[in-house]
């Protein structure tokens, strides 16, 4: 007896069987061999013959097809079935149009088919099925089969075998299996919910059913079909098993031949490249000409030449459009061949970089050369290898998005219909849960008490938990891999099932994933789409407008500016050197070379972090330390005795042992992966070779444990060489085009918070900023005379098609007034729900009226039609209002922006963080006391898990940042209605701290701001303004405009020209630049004096 009519977890979102399971469950039931048969494609195919042969058990492998509403099973049979199963599938899922009766019977020919028996009972009343079933038994006279089960009722299985006899047709049984065991209906069950979008009323009354659908054990299913007369059927399954074993064909991937331009061979085509790019690169020398006469001869040996020259032609086309790319990624970057050819940007012989740990003689597998293209081109660069190589030649790689943890919860509960206040509850729950590797349900109910006493008070959540875990991790979606394609010599669908592919323009996808498609003899290549190479392409573009010969892979990597803003840690924005730890590295070292930047990105990860301080420490001189041997100062003494790279293993082995380089690759290897059995067979070769080269066998073993000790961490320093050479390179940017580099940051960042920051930065670096203004901004951010313009995009509520129809009209002119502006615009637009964001973000400032009218106005100005705006007598009287104040308008900038553009609330108080001794976010350092005067942006209560007391996380931030503040129960206790009121200016005292390598503030003391009495600074210093009679009256509102925007404790003493007499304002305001400049603004920098007085005694 064999189960064969079974579908897997890979007819997504129907079964839960897993094809491991599966053939795990069946061997333990008593069978022989098992059938997987899933629904038009061959997703779980390999993972299910690598099992059932590991089970010894015999893999039939089938697939369920439907045509129109005739549902069969096909299977594979014999050394051709796996290959034309594949194609079935393809034809299948590449395909828009459903399958024909007359492709499906060309593509089945010689393969066994069973009609399902829900089928063959249909078909007694409808003619269309009969038809299909007079074709099969014509054209499958032999391997056709009738498919019975013992669900059926006696006449129905009557029926079938009437059927089955008058066209003298095998009877097969087909109990349909989609789950292994009876409990298991529930939850298949809720995975089709999730599937169709259906809900579960009340699932408490059906989460104990069983159901019948499971895999029965091979005896009791045997004797089942014995006791109804049906034997034969159940035999039969074992005469198909037989007929039908699977055998699917595994090789090293086969690489495409490279369509040469002339008559030459491969090998000779790649050596005249590799030639012309080393003369053109000014390489010349005798060390250059042998290396790549040393790497050339091991590609050719390996029957490599094609590859390089696939990779070769896909840069090639990449550099002609002018796209970006990175210097290169992974170990590909140590080899000169790949240089030459301008496939890299690092001259591995400079660097030290070495090509045996790119490819090994001695290890013999597939050169991985993984390429950088950004983002926004990787679709032209697939394009053009699609056009290069064919439709049928070339795919996409599949992968699979899964039910994780919290995504299986979402599903579960949306189908049990969980209401909304405590599916909030779930949430804040999930999102406190601190979790360092991937989060489980599992670890969220060991590790959150307040997840366990929810599902002990909501017996609707515990039954959500419990039927998610057991749907967690299965495969939800299918989905293309970010990087991979695959490229082959011949069709791909000879070789591998496929699906997609609509058209002439659309790449196929494998149904295989990425370890599977090489396991199957496919080359497989990556090109990564990268957003920070996206960002120095944007940047690059701005900058050859005004300087065009600017070759940034020409910059100098001892630029002393750049290395410099390394050394301050302001890389905000620079690949791989983000986050708040690194930065801190990079100050505490002082890092002033190249060299020491790629030690710190190969350092600064979970491994090798521990080595950093010893690492600094050596460099500075507080720490000392000693080589086991003097032969070793060349390759450890850049990296102060610390082994950094994987490569000075190498490097190590072959000057004490003698090793080769591909010998002492192997060890780097077997030391990395920890591999016992290879590390006792190298030691022994290692103290040997030593030995004979001269060396003591007491060093010999000292030298070997010390390379082991580091080993494991070590890193590779090709891909450390070329990512820091992008990272230096964004740099370069930042530090001398730092307008066009903060253009692309802000275009391409998604994230607001990191937005904001970078609006930060660029203000800090002197770039002006200008928010959306009608006449000047574009759908994105935009350069415009060395500012920085904000786009329409930016503002939230905006759609496209309004900003395409606001463009548009700008198309005629200029807009000169908001009246002009509305009379351009489709009316359909003319709503306060898109005008209401324009005004409130300043895109009409300039333009005759402040915000604060435009608003009073704007409903007015909607009201009536276009007519009253081509005619001024018509026009609703605008009324005059003073602007805004500043709060108010910062409070709107950010509402619609998610950024303070006109400033930031908390720089009203420059003058109290003076007072109080305080400091900017940006300046916090850990391990310190700290005052800040911070905008409360938005804080998140939780419960304390032991004790399930109150506390807050609060998200700050003032014009240099944003940093968490952390407020423990105590100090919770006394400030929680303060933190109920939002967008406050608030003092903190507290220490900072690092958690999760991010800086925190632990909060000791909580007051609002504008509680603050003045101090004896009043009198330190005040404002000297002059008043001349042309504006004594305007001038003196706008001062008290000033005043009103810019509070502070600084007096404010006004000079009046025309009466000579002085007088001191009731208020007083700010004493920082913004207010400077905002007086300057009002009444003429040259009426304008902050005088420091002395301090009264």
């Amino acid at each position: 007896m064999v189960p064969v009519n079974v579908i897997s977890t890979y007819s997504l979102l129907k079964s839960m069987i897993r094809p491991e399971k599966l053939v795990e469950f069946a061997k333990a039931q008593g069978y022989s061999a098992v059938a997987l048969t899933d629904e038009n494609v061959l997703y779980g195919a390999v993972k299910f013959y690598h099992a059932a042969q590991a089970a010894n058990l015999t893999p039939v492998l089938g697939l369920k097809v439907r045509i129109a509403n005739f549902m069969t099973i096909v299977y594979a049979k014999g050394s051709q079935g796996y290959q034309a199963l594949s194609r079935l599938s393809s034809t299948i899922m590449t395909q828009a149009d459903p399958l024909s009766l007359a492709t499906f019977l060309k593509l089945t020919a010689n393969l066994p088919i069973a009609v399902e028996p829900a089928t063959i009972l249909l078909a007694y009343q409808d003619q269309d099925l009969q038809a299909i079933l007079r074709a099969l038994t014509k054209e499958h006279p032999i391997d056709l089969y009738a498919g019975i089960n013992l669900e059926l009722d006696p006449v129905q299985q009557t029926a079938i075998q009437n059927w089955a006899q008058k066209h003298d047709l095998p009877l097969l049984a087909m109990d349909p299996v989609e789950y292994l065991k009876p409990d298991d209906y529930f939850s298949t069950q809720v995975l089709r919910a999730i599937g169709n979008g259906h809900e579960i009323k009340d699932p408490h009354l059906v989460a104990n059913r069983q159901g019948s659908h499971f895999l029965r054990s091979a005896a009791e299913l045997m004797r089942a079909y014995q006791t109804a007369g049906l034997k034969e059927a159940a035999l039969n399954t074992e005469r198909l098993a037989r007929e039908c074993q699977l055998t699917i064909k595994f090789q090293a991937p086969v690489l495409p031949a490279f369509p040469v331009p002339t008559e030459e061979s491969s090998q000779a085509y790649l050596q005249k490249l590799c030639q012309a790019g080393l003369r053109a690169r000014g390489l010349t020398t005798a060390p250059y000409q042998d290396r790549l006469a040393h790497e050339l001869a091991q590609i050719h040996k390996l029957g490599f030449d094609d590859y390089f020259l696939i990779v070769w032609d896909v840069m090639h086309f990449v550099h002609q459009q002018k796209i970006t790319t990175g210097p290169g990624r992974g170990s590909a970057a140590g080899s000169l061949v790949a240089y030459a050819l301008q496939i890299t940007d690092v001259d591995p012989l400079k660097y030290h970089l070495l090509f045996e740990r790119f490819l090994n003689p001695e290890r013999a597998q597939m050169p991985d050369i993984d390429m950088d293209i950004p983002d926004n081109h990787r679709q032209a660069v697939l394009a053009y290898i699609h056009q290069r190589y064919g439709h049928q030649r070339v795919a996409q790689i599949i992968t699979f998005g899964t039910l994780a943890a919290k995504q299986a919860l979402k599903d579960v509960a949306r189908v049990f219909r969980l209401p909304t206040y405590l599916s909030d509850q779930l949430n804040e729950i999930l999102g406190q849960i601190q979790i360092k590797d991937r989060l489980t349900i599992a670890k969220a109910v060991k590790d959150s008490q307040a997840l366990v006493n929810l599902m002990s008070d909501q017996p609707l959540v515990d039954l959500i938990v419990k039927t998610a875990q057991k749907l967690e991790g299965l495969p939800r979606h299918d989905s293309i891999h970010a990087a991979g394609i695959v490229l082959a010599n011949s069709p791909l669908i000879d070789l591998v099932p496929l699906q997609g592919g609509f058209g002439d323009d659309e790449l196929m996808v494998t149904q295989y994933a990425k370890e599977t498609v090489e396991a199957v003899g496919l080359l497989k290549m990556d090109f990564l789409g990268l957003r920070n190479l996206t960002i120095m392409d944007l940047a690059l573009r701005l900058i050859h407008q005004r300087q065009p010969d600017f070759d940034l892979t020409k910059i100098p990597l001892d630029d002393s500016a750049t290395l410099r803003l390394f050394s301050q840690g302001n890389t905000d924005g620079i690949f791989q050197f983000e986050s708040r730890g690194i930065r801190r590295v990079l100050v505490n070292l002082g890092l002033d070379n190249f060299e020491d930047l790629v030690a710190v990105n190969a350092l600064y990860r979970p491994g090798p972090l521990n080595n950093i301080d010893h690492f600094i420490a050596r460099k500075h001189g507080t720490e000392s330390y000693h080589l086991p041997d003097p032969s070793l100062q060349a390759i450890l003494g850049t990296t102060y005795g610390v082994l950094v790279y994987q490569e000075q293993v190498m490097q190590v082995a072959s000057v004490m042992a003698g090793f080769t380089l591909g010998q002492a690759d192997l060890l780097r290897r077997a030391m990395s992966h920890k591999n016992q059995a290879t590390m006792e067979q190298m030691k022994t070769r290692f103290l040997a070779g030593a030995e004979k080269k001269g060396y003591a066998k007491a060093l010999a073993i000292q030298v070997y444990d010390y390379i082991e000790h580091f080993a494991q961490y070590g890193f590779n320093r090709s891909h450390a060489v070329a990512y820091s050479k992008m990272a230096f390179e964004m740099a370069y940017l930042k530090v001398h085009f730092p307008a066009e580099f903060f253009v692309a940051l802000l275009e391409i960042e998604p994230n607001f918070n990191k937005k904001r920051d970078h609006f930060a930065d660029a203000k800090q670096r002197g770039v002006t900023i200008v928010g959306p203004r009608i006449n000047l901004s574009h759908a994105g951010f935009s350069l415009q005379n060395g500012k920085i313009i904000v786009g329409f995009q930016s503002i939230r509520g905006l759609r496209s098609d309004f900003i395409a129809a606001i463009l548009k009209a700008r198309q005629a002119g200029p807009f000169k007034d908001i009246y002009d502006f509305l009379s351009r615009l489709p009316e359909k637009w003319a709503t306060e729900k898109y005008l209401v964001p324009l005004i409130c973000v300043g895109a009409f400032d300039g333009l005759g009226y402040n915000r604060a009218e435009l608003l009073d106005s704007l409903a007015g100005l909607l009201s009536g039609g276009k007519f009253h705006l081509f005619e001024p007598s018509l026009q609703p009287i605008m009324h005059q209002l003073p602007e805004l104040p500043l709060g108010e308008r910062l409070a709107k900038e950010n509402e619609y922006l998610g950024v303070y553009l006109s400033g930031h609330p908390a720089s009203q108080y420059r003058s109290l963080r003076q007072q109080l001794g305080g400091q900017l976010i940006h300046d916090v350092q850990p391990d310190q006391p700290t005052t800040l005067v911070v905008l409360f942006n938005r804080s998140r209560t939780v419960h304390t898990k032991k004790a399930h007391r109150q506390m807050a996380f609060v998200t700050a931030s003032d014009e240099s940042g944003q940093i968490t503040l952390t407020i423990f129960p105590q100090q919770y206790a006394k400030f929680y209605q303060l933190l109920a009121k939002p967008n406050q200016i608030v003092a903190v005292t507290g220490k900072c701290v690092r958690h999760n390598d991010e800086t925190e503030v632990i909060v000791d003391q909580l007051k609002l701001a504008n509680t603050f009495k003045p101090t004896n600074q009043r009198d330190s210093a005040r404002w000297a303004l002059r008043l001349l009679p042309e504006v004594a009256e305007s001038g003196l509102k706008r001062i008290e405009t000033v005043i009103k925007e810019h509070p502070g404790n600084y007096p404010v003493v006004v000079y009046d020209v025309q009466t000579q007499a002085a007088r001191q304002l009731l208020n007083g305001a700010a004493g920082d630049e913004v207010t400077h400049q905002a007086f300057n603004a009002a009444i003429g920098s040259a009426n304008v004096v902050f005088q420091k007085l002395p301090l009264k005694k």
